[in-house]
């Protein structure tokens, strides 16, 4: 395929349609339920998510991570705190999620504010994680600059040989982040490119939605 032959790529999209009249006035819950239909489908990784964040010089940055938990009505990740994202949340607490259903015709983005988890949160979900995952977790000095492949495969093995039998502990580097949300806009694709947009926006702890133009 020549880069020209992607102005002819199109889909019209004609799966479901986003009426004010079934969508929740809570855009949590809402979310919720888009987000249940993706996992009841069977969609490749439903809890995927691009984390956009902005550095100290004000360059975005995006990268795709995964959706843990909704606590409290926050969006809960998991990550390295030495890493350019935990840098780039520290220099800059606004960040967005998108989250994208290409099967389902539908995209989500998310707007807010991100802090860290609480010790105990970030313990919690270390705790249930495999055993692999955590070791992974301890081994890897994330956004850092290593000599190849195999030096981090045989810091991984020399640290679980090392490790074998004991209870794997979360190191201070690695933990939580949770977005708390102050807009939501919901996407349903629709005929002819005119998609339904219906935007909600936190006022306290009220949401107020309006519908866009697509």
């Amino acid at each position: 395929m020549t880069h020209k032959d992607l102005r002819s790529l199109r889909k019209d999209y004609q799966m479901d349609g986003l009426h004010e009249s079934n969508a929740s006035s809570d855009p949590l819950k809402l979310f919720g339920q888009w987000l249940d239909q993706a996992i009841a489908a069977g969609l490749s990784e439903p809890n995927a998510m691009t984390l956009a964040t902005v550095d100290a010089d004000g360059k975005p940055t995006a990268r795709i991570v995964l959706l843990k938990e909704i606590l409290h009505g926050d969006f809960l990740f998991y990550t390295n705190y030495e890493s350019d994202k935990a840098r780039d949340i520290e220099a800059n607490p606004h960040a967005s999620l998108v989250f994208l259903w290409l099967e389902q015709q539908r995209q989500v983005r998310v707007n807010g504010l991100v802090e860290k988890v609480s010790a105990r949160t970030s313990d919690a979900y270390f705790a249930v994680r495999p055993r692999a995952s955590q070791a992974g977790a301890i081994v890897s000095p994330q956004s850092r600059v290593i000599p190849n492949r195999e030096s981090l495969e045989d810091a991984y093995t020399d640290f679980l040989e090392k490790a074998k039998g004991l209870e794997l502990q979360r190191p201070d580097h690695w933990g939580g982040y949770a977005l708390t949300p102050h807009k939501i806009e919901f996407w349903q694709g629709r005929e002819s490119r005119l998609h339904d947009r219906l935007l909600y926006t936190r006022e306290g702890k009220l949401w107020t939605r309006i519908r866009l133009a697509p």
